[in-house]
């Protein structure tokens, strides 16, 4: 769970569940959020429980015949635009929204990106708690759902720092090494945040970082009273590493 570039929780589960199984016990320590998420997350039980903690939401919607139904008009301006144009074309619509099986448990405001790009329809759909009062349709959809897309980086991240070994026998084990993950990125997001501003390392992924900076070549004397780290002359990355080391001296 991301909130920017901050890591809030990190759990391991396992595959045979449903994607959002348990994300609701993630979410009760958090602080005020508004909770972006994919469709795999949209089920009643989280929607339930956002809606009794306060808990504001923007989640994708699977499309279905019935979704696919509310939008024939904004669906025609969409094709009328690209056949115009020749560009890709979106219209944006919202609607008031149950399943046809009932398992949602109320109405909700459904958000439909009604899109026509080359030779094929291509809408998406987000469900929200979040009033139009606060949110229109296509600001709704554009600055802040797709902006969620920016936390599969940060999982990116997180990956290059062996969050995806799965390499002992326990699910605990497992979990240990997860959280090992976490701490790491956290440390290098710091790095980057205080002790990098400004090179050109400011925005480098974790995997740069431990290449460029922190895997590197040293020699090591130690003395009664001091320790003495020799670079070698050749470092391309001396004043980087001296800014580092001065933005972090205690």
């Amino acid at each position: 769970m991301m909130s920017g570039n901050q890591v809030l929780r990190a759990r391991l589960r396992p595959a045979n569940q449903d994607a959002s199984a348990g994300s609701w016990k993630e979410l009760e320590p958090v602080v005020k959020i508004i909770l972006r998420a994919d469709s795999g997350f949209c089920r009643e039980g989280l929607l339930l429980w956002c809606g009794q903690n306060k808990v504001d939401y923007v989640l994708g919607l699977a499309r279905n015949k019935t979704l696919r139904g509310q939008i024939e008009e904004p669906m025609r301006r969409a094709r009328e635009g690209y056949n115009k144009t020749g560009e890709a074309t979106r219209v944006f619509s919202q609607f008031s929204y149950r399943t046809v099986s009932k398992t949602w448990s109320r109405w909700r405001r459904v958000v439909a990106k009604t899109e026509y790009i080359t030779g094929k329809e291509n809408p998406r759909f987000i469900v929200t708690s979040l009033e139009p009062e606060a949110y229109q349709a296509r600001e709704l959809y554009e600055r802040l759902y797709c902006a969620r897309g920016e936390m599969e980086n940060r999982i990116k991240d997180q990956m290059s720092l062996f969050a995806d070994r799965m390499s002992t026998e326990s699910f605990r084990g497992n979990q240990l090494r997860l959280y090992l993950s976490t701490f790491a990125y956290t440390l290098l997001r710091g790095l980057r945040e205080q002790a990098l501003k400004g090179t050109e390392l400011a925005k480098a992924q974790p995997q740069t970082l431990r290449l460029r900076l922190l895997k590197i070549a040293a020699t090591v004397r130690v003395t009664a009273r001091k320790i003495w780290v020799s670079l070698s002359r050749s470092y391309p990355l001396q004043d980087v590493f001296r800014q580092a080391h001065l933005a972090l001296r205690c």
